[in-house]
C-alpha cells in the first residue's frame, strides 16, 4: 500500500477546477495548494533521507553545570530536552504542538522560561516550565506579543519586551513570575521603535536597556527601575550609529557594548559610566562582533566574530581587556554562549557546511584568555546521509555596476561528465540579513538530485561588511541590489561549468522580493522563479505588516506616506510590473504571517494569472513567516523540486 502513485492521494486531496485554477489540500487542510501537481512517490521516496535531518542547538546548562538543555524534533516540531552527558540520550521536557521559542533558566534554579507563539503568528507567549514536575504556567495574557526575557540576579523578576499596552508599541515590561498579573511597564516607546532589555545591575535597582530604530540605528540607555527616569549612553539621534548594550561589568562602574560609531565595523567596547571613556576592545579586528557573553563573576568573557560569514570565537580578560582566540574549533558557524554556573566550562552550538547544528561544552582554564578540551553533547540524525560528502562552499567575489565587488557562496556538485551545470540563485531575507554557510541539507538535495548549483550572493544592504555596505539600497536605492543580481547573471555567463540558460532564482521574504523583482527585470534569463513569503507591492506591505513592526520598516524601505516615496515604491513593486514577468513562478506562503500578510501573495498571484502567466501557489493555514511543521515542509520541499525538475 505504500507506493500508490501520487502523493496527494495518500493525503486524501480535495481537488476543484474553477478558472483554470486547480485546487489540492494536504495535511488535514492545513496546506492548500493552487495548480501545484501531484507529487510523484518515487519523488518523495528518493527526498525522504534530506527531510529527515535534526539539529540540536545548545539551549542553557542545568544549574549545577553537569547536564545540558538542547531544542530538537522527534515529532512535528522542536522542543526542550536534556542531556546529561557527552553524547548522552536527550530527554524530552515539553510536549507541546508549536515549536519552542527563546529560553532563559531563572538564576539559582532549574525553573526555565520560554516563548512560544501559535501557528506561527508571532504573537508569542512567555511560559515556566518546572523541570521536575514538568508543570508549565503562562504568565503572560495571551494577546500579546512578548520576548526578550531577561532574569534579575536573584531570578525574582523578569524584565521583557511586549506590546500588551497597546498592541503595537514594543515596552520594556517587568514582572514577577509567581504574580504575574502585577505586570509594570518600566519603559514606554513613544515613535515606533523597538526596546527590550539587555542587562540588570549587581543590586537589580538599574537595567541597561536597548532601543532599535533601525539596522543603522540603535542606541543603550541606563534605565532606573524605581523612577523609570532614563540616561542615554550610546547612540545618536543627529548621527545614528549602531549600539548594543551586553552587560555591566562585575562592579557596574561600566559597560561592555557593541558599537560601531569609531569604524566601519560593529566593534566590542567598554564605556565607564563615571568618566564616559570608551575603550575600543577588539580595535585589531576589522570585522563584526556577532554574540558576548559575560561569566557570572565578571572575569571573563567570550565573545565570536563574523569574519565574512564565519565565526571564530574569542576568550577575554575583562580587566585587560587581552583575547585569545580559541584553537580547535570546527570551520563554521557558532552561537549560544553561556557559561556554567560555576564559569568551568562554555556551551555553544556549532554547526558547518557538512554538520547540522549540535550543542559543544568547552572546558576553561582558570586563567580567563586559556581553554581545554571541547566536548561534543549531541549527534544530531542525518537520515543516513554521508555529510561527510557534502559540498564545501566557495567564496568569490563578482563585480557589479557601479565597480563594487558582490560577495557570494558557490555549491557545486560532483560534475564527473564536465558538463554545464544549472543554476539556483538563493537569495537571503531581511534585507540587512547575510548568508552563512551553515548545514544546508536542501542545497545538497538540489545538488544531487538537479545535478545543480547553488550559489548564495551577499548582495548591497548585507549586514556583515561595514556600515556603508548595508545602507547601499536604502530607500530610492532599493533596486541597485537588483542590479546586483545582473551582474551575477552576467558573472554566470563567464564560467565554464556554469549554464547561463539554465538560471532559477529562489528567496523569502525580503528575498520573495528579490526573486519576483528579477523576474521583472531579467525574464529573458531566467527559466525558474521561486517566491517565498516576499513583497509584492512595499505600499500594501508597509500599510498591512503588522503595527508592532510598521515604523521600524518605514526607515529601511521608506515612508509610504510621502508622496514622492509613495510613486517610487509603487513605481519599483512587482505587482505594478507584472506583464514584464516571464518566467514559471511558484509562490509560497503562511496564512497567519504577521510580517509579509498573506495579502502580499495572494495579490501577485491574482495578477499574474490575470495576465496568463504560470504560477503554483501554496499556503499554509497553520504557518507564519516561513514553515516550521515538518509535514508542510516536506511538501513544499518536494514540491519545489518538482517545479525546478520542471523548469529547470
Amino acid at each position: 500500500m505504500k507506493h500508490i502513485g501520487m502523493i496527494a492521494l495518500s493525503l486524501c486531496a480535495v481537488v476543484s477546477v474553477h478558472a483554470e485554477v486547480i485546487k489540492t489540500t494536504a495535511n488535514n487542510g492545513n496546506l492548500v495548494m493552487e495548480n501545484v501537481p501531484s507529487i510523484p512517490t518515487t519523488l518523495v521516496d528518493a527526498l525522504n533521507r534530506y527531510q529527515n535531518v535534526r539539529s540540536a542547538p545548545f539551549r542553557a546548562f542545568t544549574q549545577d553545570g553537569n547536564s545540558i538543555l538542547v531544542s530538537t524534533r522527534f515529532g512535528e516540531v522542536s522542543q526542550l530536552h536534556r542531556v546529561d552527558m557527552a553524547g548522552g540520550a536527550r530527554h524530552q521536557l515539553t510536549f507541546f504542538d508549536e515549536p519552542i521559542g527563546n529560553v532563559a533558566r531563572q538564576p539559582h534554579s532549574d525553573l526555565v522560561s520560554f516563548t512560544m507563539d501559535a501557528g506561527g503568528n508571532e504573537y508569542a507567549q512567555i511560559f515556566t516550565l518546572d523541570p521536575a514536575t514538568g508543570n508549565t504556567i503562562m504568565l503572560t495574557d495571551g494577546e500579546s506579543r512578548n520576548g526578550a526575557v531577561n532574569w534579575n540576579n536573584d531570578g525574582s523578576a523578569i524584565a521583557y519586551q511586549s506590546t500588551k499596552r497597546n498592541g503595537k508599541s514594543n515596552d520594556i515590561w517587568m514582572m514577577d513570575p509567581n504574580n504575574p498579573s502585577q505586570s509594570t511597564m518600566i519603559l514606554e516607546s513613544k515613535d515606533g521603535s523597538w526596546w527590550g532589555p539587555s542587562d540588570w545591575s549587581n543590586d537589580n535597582s538599574q537595567l541597561l536597556a536597548q532601543q532599535y530604530v533601525s539596522a543603522s540605528d540603535s542606541r543603550i540607555y541606563l534605565v532606573d527601575i524605581k523612577t523609570k527616569k532614563k540616561q542615554l549612553l550610546a547612540g545618536n539621534v543627529e548621527k545614528p550609529t549602531v549600539n548594543y548594550g551586553l552587560n555591566f561589568d562585575a562592579d557596574n562602574k561600566g559597560m561592555f557594548f557593541i558599537t560601531n560609531e569609531f569604524s566601519e565595523f560593529e566593534q566590542l567596547a567598554y564605556k565607564s559610566f563615571s568618566g564616559g571613556k570608551v575603550s575600543l576592545i577588539t580595535k585589531a579586528i576589522n570585522w563584526n562582533v556577532s554574540e558576548f557573553v559575560l561569566s557570572h563573576d565578571g572575569k571573563r568573557a567570550a565573545f565570536s566574530v563574523n569574519e565574512g560569514g564565519l565565526n571564530t570565537l574569542y576568550l577575554l580578560d575583562t580587566k585587560s581587556f587581552d583575547y585569545e582566540k580559541v584553537s580547535g574549533l570546527p570551520v563554521g558557524l557558532l552561537g549560544s554562549l553561556e557559561f556554567s554556573d560555576d564559569d568551568t566550562k562554555l556551551g555553544l552550538t556549532l554547526n558547518t557546511a557538512q554538520s547540522p547544528s549540535d550543542s559543544f561544552v568547552l572546558a576553561l582554564s582558570k586563567q580567563a584568555t586559556k581553554h581545554g578540551d571541547l566536548s561534543r553533547w549531541t549527534y544530531s540524525e542525518v537520515g543516513g546521509l554521508d555529510t561527510s560528502k557534502f559540498s564545501i562552499p566557495e567564496l568569490v567575489e563578482f563585480p557589479t555596476f557601479d565597480d563594487r565587488n558582490i560577495p557570494a557562496f558557490v555549491y557545486k556538485p560532483e560534475n564527473k561528465a564536465k558538463k554545464k551545470l544549472p543554476v539556483i540563485i538563493s537569495i537571503h531575507g531581511g534585507p540587512e540579513g547575510q548568508f552563512q554557510p551553515a548545514f544546508r541539507s536542501t542545497y545538497q538535495l538540489w545538488m544531487d538530485k538537479l545535478g545543480a548549483a547553488v550559489i548564495a550572493p551577499n548582495v548591497r544592504g548585507s549586514a556583515g561588511y561595514g556600515k556603508e555596505y548595508i545602507n547601499l539600497d536604502n530607500g530610492f536605492k532599493r533596486e541597485d541590489s537588483v542590479k546586483d543580481i545582473g551582474a551575477l547573471l552576467d558573472w554566470i555567463k563567464t564560467q565554464p561549468d556554469l549554464d547561463e540558460n539554465r538560471v532559477a532564482v529562489f528567496g523569502g521574504s525580503y528575498g520573495g522580493y528579490m526573486v519576483l523583482a528579477s523576474a521583472v527585470h531579467y525574464s529573458d534569463r531566467l527559466k525558474a522563479a521561486v517566491d517565498i513569503v516576499g513583497i509584492s507591492n512595499f505600499v500594501t506591505f508597509l500599510e498591512n505588516t503588522k503595527a508592532y513592526r510598521r515604523d521600524l520598516r518605514r526607515v529601511e524601505y521608506g515612508d509610504e506616506r510621502d508622496p514622492k516615496m509613495r510613486a517610487h515604491l509603487e513605481k519599483i513593486s512587482p505587482s505594478n510590473n507584472v506583464e514584464k514577468i516571464n518566467v514559471p513562478m511558484f509562490v509560497v506562503q503562511g496564512e497567519n504571517d504577521p510580517r509579509v500578510p498573506v495579502t502580499e501573495a495572494e495579490q501577485i498571484v491574482k495578477e499574474l494569472r490575470a495576465k496568463g502567466k504560470p504560477v503554483w501557489y501554496m499556503n499554509a493555514l497553520n504557518e507564519g513567516h516561513g514553515y516550521r511543521k515538518k509535514e508542510n515542509r516536506d511538501i513544499y520541499t518536494q514540491a519545489v523540486v518538482l517545479f525546478f525538475k520542471e523548469h529547470l
